[in-house]
């Protein structure tokens, strides 16, 4: 047990998974079972646990939302708007792959479904996810 004087964040670990497709890039989201955002498309991702880091976190996450694995994931940055998640003050690491063919994903522990989306064609996303997205489509251009 740990007993601080101040109250601390906590931190999440957000994956955007890319897949080439026949019909172009596409992007790997979950639809959130839970609140907050209940019902709205996140990219798949949670919470740290104590004992691992926030890439292990990412792998993870991935794994337990969609049932996919991967081993190469290259961090696009933190996020840490005061206002970005209502539960507490959560602070993210975002990491992207993008895979070179499309492999099927399902919607598993607390994702609704997961489903592959045409760059051109996204849902509205929860949370700031629109802005991680911006930022990791400047990345890889």
């Amino acid at each position: 047990m740990y007993t601080y004087q101040y109250p601390h964040p906590a931190v999440t670990a957000d994956c955007l998974v890319f897949a080439h497709t026949e019909e172009g890039m596409k992007l790997l989201l979950i639809q959130r079972k839970n609140e907050p955002c209940k019902g709205k498309w996140a990219f798949p991702g949670g919470f740290m646990e104590i004992n691992e880091t926030t890439l292990e976190a990412a792998r993870r996450e991935l794994k337990e939302e969609t049932g996919l694995m991967v081993d190469d994931l290259i961090r696009v940055g933190v996020f840490d708007a005061v206002d970005r998640d209502p539960r507490e003050r959560i602070i993210t690491v975002a990491y992207y792959t993008i895979l070179d063919k499309f492999v099927e994903v399902r919607g598993l522990d607390d994702a609704a479904q997961a489903r592959w989306f045409p760059l051109t064609d996204l849902p509205a996303l929860a949370f700031d996810h629109d802005e991680i997205l911006r930022e990791t489509m400047r990345l890889i251009g």
